[in-house]
């Protein structure tokens, strides 16, 4: 992985992460957190900027992910256990807070983050991923009624285990095509009936520029094929018991946050934004949903502007 650094595994909340750090371990803590199918990697071109700007610098593959720990209990991926890993990963280093940063799922945890453990969280930027309004109906339902079985969200936890197992057989080839940008350039490939990311898995290659060298994409699909899908997967299996978990939790983000969009990713906006999260900056880059990775540079500059302005 070049200059990436090297893996510590740390013993937190029941599980053991894989965790790369790097910068000064007594500079203000920044943890960067992952989506899906991601890893730590996913920062390899923000984490050497950020470490030079003074931070301490943590990424862990989150669990599920890369060499961490796998439950096999689907529940142990729920809201509590995600954030519960990264309170116990800032006690582990000695923090009594931070700054988080998160893309896609990442960034899902750590609005909530901000939520369950307040005290934790002295500022939060996100990329893609807006806050995720919890309306009176829990998502799963009200994505299988707006979207359909085939949205993937929906597949995943309608059907358990279908997906991970095509994905777990064309990893390489499902991740290729899944890491491309400037795919809105091209018209939509016809990928036939049923659930778009099952039948990518299996596509020939897509439309679009690649997003990855083949030495970076070697590094996911290394990751993957030691891991699984499954521990990512099983994140949004838990999003009708996140929505009666966060039931009494106040839908409000206090801290100084941060957020990117892309602008021709799939995720769309929240409009609202600003009730939820009133001391929220937002940014649009010319990208899809890879932010960080798409346009590296931007999104760098983005966040040492904003964290010098803390």
């Amino acid at each position: 992985m070049s200059d990436f650094p090297e893996p510590r595994f740390i013993d937190v909340n029941g599980v053991t992460l894989e965790v790369f750090t790097a910068g000064d371990p007594a500079g203000e803590p920044l943890v960067l957190c992952h989506g899906w199918p991601e890893l730590a990697y996913s920062w390899r071109h923000q984490v050497p900027a950020l470490a030079a700007a003074g931070y301490h610098v943590i990424a862990p593959n989150q669990r599920g992910y890369g060499r961490s720990s796998r439950p096999e209990t689907v529940t142990d991926y729920d809201i509590e256990h995600l954030c519960g890993d990264l309170a116990a990963l800032l006690d582990h280093f000695g923090h009594d807070d931070a700054i988080f940063v998160g893309h896609d799922w990442g960034a899902i945890v750590v609005w909530n983050m901000a939520m369950l453990h307040p005290g934790r969280v002295r500022a939060l930027a996100n990329l893609s991923v807006p806050f995720l309004i919890r309306g009176p109906k829990d998502w799963v339902t009200f994505w299988e009624e707006q979207l359909g079985g085939d949205f993937y969200i929906v597949h995943f936890n309608r059907q358990p285990g279908v997906a991970d197992r095509v994905f777990d057989e064309h990893a390489e080839n499902f991740l290729r095509n899944l890491y491309r940008t400037r795919q809105w350039e091209h018209a939509p490939p016809d990928l036939g009936p049923g659930m778009p990311l099952i039948n990518m898995a299996t596509a020939p290659e897509l439309p679009g520029e690649r997003l990855m060298s083949d030495a970076e994409l070697a590094v996911f699909v290394d990751a993957f094929r030691h891991s699984g899908f499954t521990g990512g997967i099983n994140w949004y299996r838990n999003f009708s018991r996140n929505w009666k978990l966060l039931a009494d939790v106040p839908q409000r983000v206090t801290q100084p946050a941060l957020m990117i969009y892309g602008r021709y990713d799939m995720v769309p906006p929240n409009p609202e934004l600003a009730t939820y999260v009133p001391n929220v900056e937002t940014h649009t880059l010319d990208c899809g949903h890879w932010i960080q990775q798409e346009r590296p540079e931007e999104t760098t500059r983005l966040l040492l502007d904003w964290l010098n302005r803390l």
